[in-house]
């Protein structure tokens, strides 16, 4: 049996989700450098604008989690903006551990999603090039 790396880096989610978004017919902004300023990804199609913030899979749990946090606060922080949806692209890996998470944060979680009803998580497949849309609560069961 191989052992497939299981990590999936920002720039390998970024650049499938940029893909799907050309073929659905958005607009996107340029890559920005490593390390670079600003929204990830803006994509516009007709009159609707998603602020597009990208992070990778890591196998360390810890480093997860601080990815999450930071790309939480870049996300809702697009809101100054004028963003009107606010989207956390992660590789589907992420799926696995946000109903857990939801669940441990509880009414904390259920209160970000009502306070920032434009926030959206999805779900970046690299090997299908595909993605999935979540609303931040769906993740509550």
């Amino acid at each position: 049996m191989v052992n497939m790396p299981s990590s999936v880096t920002n720039y390998q989610t970024e650049e499938c989700l940029r893909t799907i978004l050309d073929i659905e017919g958005y607009r996107l902004s340029e890559t920005l450098p490593p390390g670079g300023l600003g929204c990830d990804i803006i994509a516009k199609k007709g009159r609707k604008t998603i602020h597009i913030e990208v992070i990778g899979f890591k196998d360390q749990g810890p480093s997860r989690s601080l990815d999450f946090y930071q790309v939480f606060f870049r996300a809702i922080s697009r809101i100054k903006d004028g963003a009107k949806h606010c989207v956390i692209a992660a590789p589907k890996r992420f799926g696995n551990g946000l109903q857990q998470r939801a669940s441990q944060y509880g009414e904390a979680w259920e209160r970000i999603g009502h306070s920032f009803p434009e926030l959206e998580i999805w779900l970046v497949d690299v090997d299908t090039i595909s993605y999935k849309e979540t609303s931040w609560n769906s993740w509550l069961k």
